[in-house]
């Protein structure tokens, strides 16, 4: 009787190992080939794989170096360095990790290089070690240009133009630097892998060389990587998996504020946020970006309710806007800009249940202020009163803020952090808040008001006629 065994990489009948098939998307393996991944549901992606194991056994090799109590492996050479740019090092978790590899992604143009130029700046400028930039979108001409404009130019800054992996292998050879840039890894080939630039294969290739270098110099490797309609990350699902951090670059092209997100972070916390500005000559930091999110105003305004929320450990207050208008049209407007249309829906239609006020012959715009997207449920309150106050035409006090979720049955629910929140919209002059019951210690100035469901927000606030 024929045995078979399942080995690691494939099915191995009779000592011998059979051909399986791998998903370019998403690694999943399947024994025979389909046209359409199961795993993943994407089409043309699934490619053989050659098998080259004879037996289902592994034998035990000598390790490549001996284990140790945990208490005695060396840190220091994993302690992170900062790279200058203290907002990127917030979302890094301290700074760049030797070894580590970095890929930040983002739309065509909303600053990618401008910010990694400043990054090999700050390095060669502070550390006195060379920093690398290998450019594969641009000519060097094109790049020094526009170090010159920013201010981005020192002699220990080291510029390439190269698309070809074994010619990146070379410069970083010759000049050893103390970080490497690629820019892109979409535009990168090697001779070894069969594909066009920017192909499954040749980014999955070019990725794991480029990993490869990291960990064997421990080298950190910055790559910049291109977005699709939809925001994701171009390429391959298994190149986020071999990095180390994934950093989204969000923007919008219409304001100055540029948003940097951890999506991933093996050394770090992966929900933080560095927020930046994007000007004429270079990149900057913003250490406090509230005040790029409100319309400051002495007077009460009608339509306008101030929230604040939290982008990973960091609170930051926003403004929403809401106009009312009736309407003939037989389908009223809603029109919805930086907030979730699917919860602005939700909170117009507990405003016309449960707060009995008559929206279904108005036209509905609700929008933030300084491009801020306000998505989390925190905001559900803040979009609620801004709409009320449109509709009865009666303002919110300007020195009040509110927080809190609407559900279906017009209830307040509580939110993570309320009193954290507050206390960074009292440091900006708040001093009035409206909040759900139990939520926890508030600031000694603020004056809190509390409200159990949405009705009685209404009527605390004198917008229910």
């Amino acid at each position: 009787m024929s045995g078979v065994v399942v080995s690691l990489r494939g099915v191995v009948k009779n000592g011998r190992a059979t051909t399986t098939y791998r998903c370019a998307e998403c690694g999943n393996e399947v024994a025979k080939w389909v046209g359409r991944c199961p795993e993943c549901q994407a089409w043309g992606t699934v490619e053989e794989r050659g098998v080259t194991r004879t037996a289902g056994r592994v034998v035990a090799g000598a390790p490549s170096s001996p284990a140790r109590p945990i208490g005695e492996v060396d840190v220091e050479s994993a302690r992170a360095r900062k790279t200058g740019v203290s907002e990127l090092d917030r979302v890094l978790g301290g700074g760049l990790v030797p070894g580590a590899v970095v890929l930040l992604a983002g739309e065509p143009g909303v600053g990618k290089s401008t910010l990694l130029l400043e990054v090999a700046y700050q390095w060669a400028v502070k550390g006195g070690v060379p920093s690398l930039y290998i450019t594969g979108e641009e000519s060097a001409g094109q790049v020094r240009l526009r170090a010159e404009r920013t201010g981005n130019i020192h002699g220990q800054m080291y510029l390439a133009a190269e698309s070809d992996l074994a010619a990146v292998l070379g410069q970083v050879e010759a000049v050893r630097p103390g970080v490497l840039i690629v820019d892109s890894v979409q535009t990168m080939s090697s001779p070894e892998v069969d594909g066009t630039p920017g192909g499954v294969s040749q980014v999955r290739a070019v990725t794991a060389s480029l990993v490869a270098l990291a960990k064997e110099r421990g080298l950190p490797i910055v790559l910049v990587g291109h977005v699709t309609k939809d925001g994701s990350v171009a390429g391959p699902r298994v190149l986020e998996h071999l990095v180390d951090v994934v950093l989204q670059f969000e923007g919008d092209r219409h304001s100055s504020l540029r948003l940097v997100r951890g999506i991933k972070n093996r050394y770090g916390p992966a929900d933080e946020v560095g927020c930046f500005e994007l000007r004429d000559d270079g990149i900057v930091g913003v250490a406090d970006p509230s005040g790029l999110f409100l319309n400051r105003r002495d007077q009460d305004v009608t339509g306008t309710a101030v929230t604040v929320v939290v982008e990973g450990k960091r609170p930051m207050l926003g403004e929403v806007q809401a106009l009312v208008t009736a309407t003939n049209l037989p389908s009223p407007r809603r029109a919805v800009s930086g907030l979730d249309s699917a919860r602005v829906a939700m909170a117009l239609a507990v405003l016309e249940k449960r707060g009995r006020m008559s929206l279904h012959n108005k036209d509905v715009f609700a929008a933030t202020v300084g491009g801020m997207r306000l998505v989390e449920p925190a905001v559900d309150l803040a979009v609620a009163l801004a709409v009320a106050s449109a509709a009865t035409d009666q303002p919110l006090p300007h020195d009040l803020v509110v927080v809190g979720e609407v559900g279906l049955s017009g209830e307040l629910r509580r939110v993570n952090g309320v009193g954290r929140r507050l206390t960074e919209a009292a440091r900006l002059g708040y001093t009035k808040a409206l909040v759900p019951p139990d939520a926890g210690p508030l600031p000694p100035e603020t004056r809190a008001l509390v409200a159990h469901d949405l009705v009685e927000a209404l009527q605390l606030l004198k917008l229910k006629k």
